[in-house]
């Protein structure tokens, strides 16, 4: 049986004494240590066998520092990798408005925040997780901003820090909740009074 193909061997053939190196192209990025076996035959001699181990990685997650909203809102998608085998995702400070969803995607299937990814597959390698965020327009002219907070089994956390661009300021003059351009008054000089609606500050002259 042929040996695992993450090792490379070198070299593979020999004659008389020689020594053989053996490595990996890229490192174990799976928790649970992996195992192959060379085998090494000759004529008229019984085979050889020689177990090589490579450790696991140590359990990891990995999020973006930084992921970004427009003004007028929009649906954000914020990645990572892990080799965990759950993630619970979760909302720090911030006045970002956002509702922490209740799934995300691990290695392609969909994940109840928290659960068990089923199959484990961070015990043979590294996965890419993603999670989606709903952001509503920004009505105000402040950047605003929300910390992501995801959290491996083994209690190793990494945090995302969402945040909004800044909306447009405005200033809408309202009578009886209707958009005016002019006020009439009569010839008594009687008060008459109109709305301003707006998210910055103004001042008439």
């Amino acid at each position: 049986m042929a040996y695992a193909n993450w090792l490379t061997v070198s070299p593979t053939t020999g004659s008389g004494n020689g020594t053989v190196s053996v490595s990996t192209g890229s490192e174990h990025s799976g928790r649970v240590a992996r195992t192959t076996t060379l085998t090494i035959t000759a004529a008229n001699v019984e085979d050889q066998t020689v177990t090589v181990n490579q450790a696991g990685k140590p359990e990891n997650v990995d999020a973006p520092a930084t992921a970004s909203a427009q003004k007028t809102g929009q649906t954000v998608t914020i990645t990572g990798t892990s080799n965990s085998t759950d993630l619970t995702f979760s909302l720090g400070t911030g006045d970002l408005s956002i509702t922490l969803p209740s799934a995300y995607t691990a290695n392609g299937i969909t994940v109840e925040n928290g659960a068990t990814i089923t199959g484990d597959p961070g015990a043979t390698a590294e996965y890419s997780w993603s999670i989606q965020f709903t952001v509503p327009e920004n009505t105000t002219i402040s950047e605003k901003s929300k910390q992501i907070i995801v959290t491996a089994n083994g209690g190793m956390t990494d945090t995302c820090t969402l945040t909004q661009a800044a909306g447009d300021a405005y200033v809408v003059i309202k009578k009886d909740g209707s958009v005016i351009s002019s006020l009439n008054l009569t010839y008594q000089g009687t008060a008459v009074s109109f709305d301003v609606e707006s998210n910055t500050s103004w001042s008439i002259a």
